[in-house]
């Protein structure tokens, strides 16, 4: 068993709701965590389905609700997103991109399998320096309040078992099938190295 909280990124692709809730919930667990997105800019649900209101990553999560509220108070109210955005900054100031990172983590989950295909890109072209190995694992979520807690406590239960495993490396595996098992989800998982 490891000595040390393991260490854990969570990416979706804004790091606005799924990483959040997975960042919320494992840091109470006492895991030492980081969430992240992925894409290119911050999406959040717009006043009409196809027309989402977007931020750069340096934007605090205190200045988009800010915006929000002066933009359509009621609007972002009911969406859930003023909510979000309130959880968001009582764990960190800002969204962070995955891409800009170069902390090293012993698992990294994604949300979504597109993410995941960005996160193992990502490892996969950067220069590797210490060959110590990465575990991506994806746990596929939708992008509402329910899946993401729902699919957080799939990540912290999936953290917690690793967390009690003798050899993170021996025991990942069937770590990974008990959990599909149980919930009938199946999981994408590779091995990257820093």
């Amino acid at each position: 068993m490891p000595s040390y909280p393991l260490s854990v990124a969570v990416v979706c692709m804004s790091n606005m709701n799924r990483s959040m809730e997975a960042h919320r919930i494992l840091r109470r667990k006492g895991f030492r965590v980081r969430s992240f997105g992925a894409g290119s800019r911050v999406r959040l649900p717009g006043r009409a389905r196809n027309l989402p209101v977007v931020y750069d990553f340096s934007t605090t999560y205190e200045e988009m609700r800010k915006d929000l509220v002066r933009k359509d108070r009621q609007c972002y109210n009911s969406n859930g997103i003023l909510h979000i955005l309130g959880r968001n900054e009582r764990i960190k100031p800002r969204p962070e991109r995955f891409q800009e990172c170069r902390d090293r983590f012993d698992v990294i989950f994604t949300c979504e399998e597109s993410v995941y295909d960005k996160v193992v890109e990502e490892l996969l072209v950067r220069e590797q320096e210490t060959f110590q190995p990465v575990h991506v694992i994806n746990v596929d979520m939708a992008d509402n309040a329910e899946d993401a807690t729902l699919g957080s406590f799939i990540i912290c239960e999936l953290c917690e078992r690793l967390q009690q495993a003798d050899n993170l490396e021996d025991s990942l595996v069937e770590v990974l099938l008990a959990a599909e098992r149980k919930t009938g989800k199946s999981f994408l998982h590779t091995v990257c190295f820093y």
